[in-house]
């Protein structure tokens, strides 16, 4: 059977405000692959029941890497070369995989620790400043950006300057981006340069190291530094998105307050990262055959968005889901870190990086809560990450 789209389509992403999920999201349940139009312009299937994201998540007929082919249907224009879409796939090709996730393990000697005295530093800067502050661009970036410096191996001074281009290198554009292109050829140089730099170390200083062993010898430095900024990139505004809004959800949902005051954070957390709305877009892929998905036809070349939110909220799969239940038996059933291939190799390190901010955070200022009416929270518009400009707080 084959759904008959609608004339007018509705327009994804949805609202961008935080502080409750969607209200077009409750409605999509009695037709969970629906056509929306994206901000492109283009026509796209909006996937939004937990087993039908799974399945487009699992399924190797849906891809990932052909949502940059040239004249694809796209969720928006591009803001970093078509071949870094795929990245991880690119570094599993080139050998590097293990190098990565090595990079990335949150039990690498020391880095919890350098973790637990770093949101305590910026916290305790917070603090000698005096409230209000703003906890997003003086917490959760930050602290998210020189974590992962600290991972590559890159000088704390890379991160604001790394930092800077994210706002425009994750925006939800219909048309490229002469800016964004600015800034990644920028970083790129940066993180070549970085590779000859003897203070360099952690995963940069052994990308550094394959240029001298012929097998690699394929690798250009620009590929090799194109590993290092995405992780970055990717990286730091997903982790500091996230860590933003679980706080958000922390200072203006009672459930969500009562249960971290009464229970651990990491207890609570796989909950956290369920009810946590910062996935603003769609995850895309293209189908690469007819595909029969619930009721819907999904035609070869047609472009899928996999609704995290919608999943996560699915009341077939998560009883009374908009209830913040840290005991949940299925709460990490959800969908946060994506599924199949292209499951996020961070998931680990992300859960430690956001389980130690907030403990950090709950320990130094546990009566922090917003210091403006949480309707006066501006959030940020044609952005991947749903995220409000600034967070200001008092304690």
């Amino acid at each position: 059977m084959t759904a008959t789209p609608t004339a007018a389509l509705s327009s994804f992403p949805f609202d961008c405000n935080g502080l409750a999920l969607p209200e077009q999201v409750e409605a999509l349940y009695e037709q969970p692959v629906t056509k929306v139009r994206t901000v492109a312009g283009a026509e796209a299937w909006l996937v939004s029941s937990h087993h039908l994201c799974k399945q487009v998540l699992e399924d190797s007929r849906f891809s990932l890497k052909d949502t940059a082919a040239p004249g694809a249907p796209r969720q928006y224009a591009l803001t970093i070369p078509p071949h870094v879409v795929n990245n991880m796939g690119n570094i599993t090709g080139a050998g590097l995989r293990q190098c990565v996730l090595k990079a990335l393990n949150p039990k690498a000697p020391g880095l919890e620790e350098w973790m637990r005295q770093t949101a305590g530093r910026l916290l305790d800067d917070l603090v000698a400043e005096g409230a209000p502050a703003d906890l997003r661009n003086g917490f959760a970036e930050p602290y998210s950006a020189q974590m992962h410096c600290h991972i590559l191996g890159l000088p704390l001074e890379d991160a604001p300057k790394l930092l800077r281009s994210l706002d425009i290198a994750f925006m939800n554009s219909p048309r490229p981006i002469e800016a964004a292109r600015l800034n990644w050829d920028r970083d790129i140089a940066h993180l070549t340069d970085r590779f000859d730099d003897p203070a360099t170390t952690g995963l940069m200083a052994e990308l550094a190291a394959l240029r001298n062993i012929p097998a690699y010898a394929h690798l250009t430095d620009e590929m090799l530094a194109t590993v290092g900024l995405t992780l970055f990139g990717a990286g730091t505004i997903s982790t500091s998105a996230f860590l933003t809004m679980a706080t958000v959800a922390f200072m203006t949902r009672p459930d969500v307050r009562n249960a971290l005051t009464h229970e651990s954070v990491a207890d609570a957390l796989e909950e956290l990262l369920r009810v946590n709305l910062s996935i603003g877009d769609g995850l895309p892929r293209i189908a690469l055959d007819d595909v029969q998905l619930g009721d819907v036809l999904v035609k070869r070349g047609e472009l899928v968005l996999v609704l995290v939110e919608g999943a996560n909220h699915d009341p077939q799969r998560f009883a009374d889901p908009h209830t913040f239940r840290p005991e949940r038996p299925n709460a990490a059933d959800h969908l946060s870190f994506g599924g199949g291939a292209h499951y996020c190799p961070a998931t680990a390190l992300a859960k430690k990086h956001a389980e130690i901010a907030l403990e950090t955070l709950l320990e130094r200022l546990p009566e922090v809560r917003l210091a403006v009416p949480e309707e006066q929270l501006v959030w940020r518009t044609n952005f991947m990450k749903r995220v409000p400009e600034r967070l200001p707080v008092a304690w």
